[in-house]
């Protein structure tokens, strides 16, 4: 019998800013920072006041303006990210992450070395909270659907299994919102049929919910709501995209001032792109202006690149020719797709023994050992400051 497990860490952000700073345990922790940000993570005692993740800051700070608020450490929580997903990797091969915090596991050929489903996942659990110093919640079932609500239900530092006799008994009296796909809209379209549970969409005809729904979603959702999901634990996926992208604390009209935040985008991109050995032929950037309408432009370079200068030079040409100077923006990214693992190197008549990714190489080593921000673009450095702020 299939056994797949659906591993989920508790309040991810804001656990690694606990482990980092103890001094924040037990208080109220927001992961998003500037009045104009998004929350990613809040911990249990900040969702107690209503606040949840996606939520702007300023609604959250209102909610609750005792809480602490941080900026997000995103290295840090791909470090620990990497080091959990060995963890799993040491019970099994089949691994699918979903994020840097949750991921799919078939256990089903491990019980002969490691025990039964629950077994395994309690070693998990154990192993993570030991070596890692954070908790997981983790839901076992035998397709992925079912595993992922089962861990949605045992939050947090739980464990939960759906045994195939119990799947209905557990999945019917579940909000319509529950199935997997199910957004907002197609939570209206299903309550004007008078569907607000996943019972009443098992027990309405097929046929009809594809007149309504359309024949993906229509026939989706009906084998979801009979627990139906024949999906396959999908191993180590490759990454398809890289990006960084930033709301301002005020809208910016300088170019001079909206090429910098584009380079700061663009230096976090391409050092996550070296930190996993990857490189990019397809570079994009997005703007997103004060009326909250936006747009994306991108170019494909003919070999791939991984260093900072020449993606910048692409994302620079991609903003300049969009020949809108003066447009108050208050948002900008960066995003590199078309990943490989290897590049072919392009010999230039009279190229520099090193170049720029020598440079970008050094500097990656220097942060490594210093901290980020230890070593970056002249440009990037606040006159007033000395330093930019993170």
């Amino acid at each position: 019998m299939t056994v797949i497990l659906h591993v989920d860490m508790d309040a991810f952000y804001a656990s690694v800013a606990e482990l980092d700073h103890p001094e924040y345990k037990g208080k109220a922790l927001v992961v998003g920072a500037g009045a104009r940000g998004v929350v990613l993570s809040a911990n249990y005692e900040a969702r107690k006041f209503g606040i949840r993740a996606a939520m702007p800051v300023g609604r959250a700070k209102r909610m609750a303006p005792h809480a602490i608020f941080i900026a997000p450490e995103h290295h840090r929580y791909s470090e620990i990210s990497e080091r959990v997903m060995a963890i799993f990797h040491s019970y099994t091969p089949l691994v699918e992450p979903i994020s840097l915090d949750e991921a799919f596991l078939d256990v089903t050929g491990s019980q002969k070395l490691f025990g039964t489903g629950r077994e395994i996942a309690a070693k998990i659990r154990e192993q993570v909270e030991k070596e890692e110093g954070i908790t997981c919640s983790v839901g076992l079932a035998q397709s992925k659907f079912i595993a992922k609500l089962a861990s949605q239900h045992c939050k947090p530092n739980g464990m939960l299994e759906i045994k195939s006799d119990r799947i209905l008994e557990f999945l019917h009296p579940l909000p319509v919102r529950a199935i997997w796909g199910v957004g907002p809209k197609t939570a209206e379209s299903l309550e004007r049929l008078g569907l607000h549970t996943v019972s009443d969409i098992a027990h309405t005809p097929r046929a009809t919910l594809i007149r309504a729904l359309g024949e993906s979603t229509g026939a989706s959702l009906y084998e979801l709501a009979w627990g139906r999901d024949y999906r396959d634990v999908i191993p180590d996926e490759p990454e398809k995209s890289i990006g960084n992208e930033e709301t301002f604390s005020e809208d910016l009209d300088n170019p001079e001032e909206i090429l910098r935040e584009f380079l700061r985008m663009t230096e976090k991109a391409t050092a996550r792109l070296r930190e996993r050995s990857l490189f990019a032929k397809t570079i994009s950037i997005k703007i997103k202006f004060a009326d909250f309408s936006s747009l994306t432009r991108s170019k494909t370079v003919p070999i791939a690149i991984d260093n900072t200068h020449d993606t910048y030079e692409v994302v620079k040409a991609l903003y300049l020719a969009l020949r809108n100077d003066g447009a108050r923006i208050r948002l900008v990214g960066v995003s590199l797709s078309q990943l490989q693992e290897g590049a072919p190197v392009q010999l230039e008549l009279g190229a520099r023994e090193r170049g720029w990714r020598e440079a970008d190489t050094a500097i990656d080593r220097a942060q490594a050992r210093f901290g980020r921000g230890s070593v970056r673009p002249g440009r990037l450095i606040r006159p007033e400051s000395g330093n930019d702020e993170e």
